[in-house]
């Protein structure tokens, strides 16, 4: 079986002149390319060095095969997501930072989006600027069929990016979107058939690299800025605190425990 990771790997687009982009790749074909814990450190460090390479002029985020990213690989949860201490470390030290480097890349992102696009490939999505996706693709993040919720920060993430609505029908009743539907809620930025899914990425690939690469990168510090700005000079800011004692209090219910027992076992949970 191959090793589940994140592969980096540059390439140039023969254009007028060579300009370089890179692709990162989720692999873990056999679960979908679900996350593991050493793919988002993987993850992380991968959009680190990319930040810091100063010829590059994009990032393509795709999935090996014939699926973006399927969740976390729930065959790890049971070593460490009953316990509040291992649970916290996941979330704060392994997928936020992930999800925070992807953020903090002044690199344009495009995600290249087929087949299931669930739980973490939803966060993961959440982070990139223009997300192409085949007209096949299913999206949602059906975790409370496990038990559990998402983590704030992760859920504030999807929130803006899908829209509270959909966020909400994800989360409270597990529902799944096509990729129709996530257009719709302006998630998506294009829809095609899945035969031309890769053409339309390396069009848009081509478009961005042919573009001024300082000012890509200084749009990108901009858009972060906005990102962080209030509302509304009347809005009630909702103040995340990942280190509360109740964030993470649900490790060892009975809940979590039955979630993941049950989807281990592959029978319906009972709750």
């Amino acid at each position: 079986m191959k090793t589940p990771q994140i592969h980096t790997t540059r390439c140039i687009l023969q254009l007028e002149r060579p300009l370089a982009v890179a692709q990162v790749t989720i692999s873990y074909p056999k679960r979908f390319n679900a996350m593991s814990r050493a793919m988002w450190r993987q993850l992380r460090e991968s959009f680190e060095q990319l930040q810091n390479d100063a010829q590059l002029r994009a990032v393509l985020i795709a999935g090996e095969g014939a699926h973006f990213c399927s969740g976390g690989d729930i065959s790890e949860y049971a070593s460490f997501r009953f316990e509040e201490s291992s649970l916290r470390d996941f979330h704060e030290n392994e997928v936020w930072p992930a999800l925070q480097a992807m953020l903090d890349c002044d690199l344009p992102i495009v995600a290249q989006i087929q087949g299931n696009c669930m739980g973490a490939g939803v966060e993961i999505a959440s982070c990139c600027d223009i997300r192409l996706s085949s007209s096949t693709a299913s999206f949602g993040a059906p975790i409370a069929r496990l038990g559990f919720p998402m983590a704030p920060r992760e859920a504030e993430l999807v929130a803006r990016e899908t829209g509270l609505g959909v966020a909400r029908q994800m989360l409270l009743e597990a529902a799944l979107f096509s990729a129709d539907e996530m257009k719709a809620a302006g998630f998506l930025s294009q829809v095609v058939a899945a035969d031309a899914l890769a053409d339309v990425a390396q069009k848009t690939l081509r478009q961005i690299a042919e573009l001024a690469p300082l000012a890509a990168r200084l749009n990108k510090r901009t858009l972060r800025s906005l990102r962080r700005m209030p509302a509304s000079p009347v809005s009630t800011a909702c103040v995340i605190d990942e280190g509360a004692p109740s964030t993470y209090a649900y490790a060892n219910s009975a809940e979590h425990r039955e979630g993941i027992g049950a989807f281990l076992a592959k029978r319906k949970p009972v709750f």
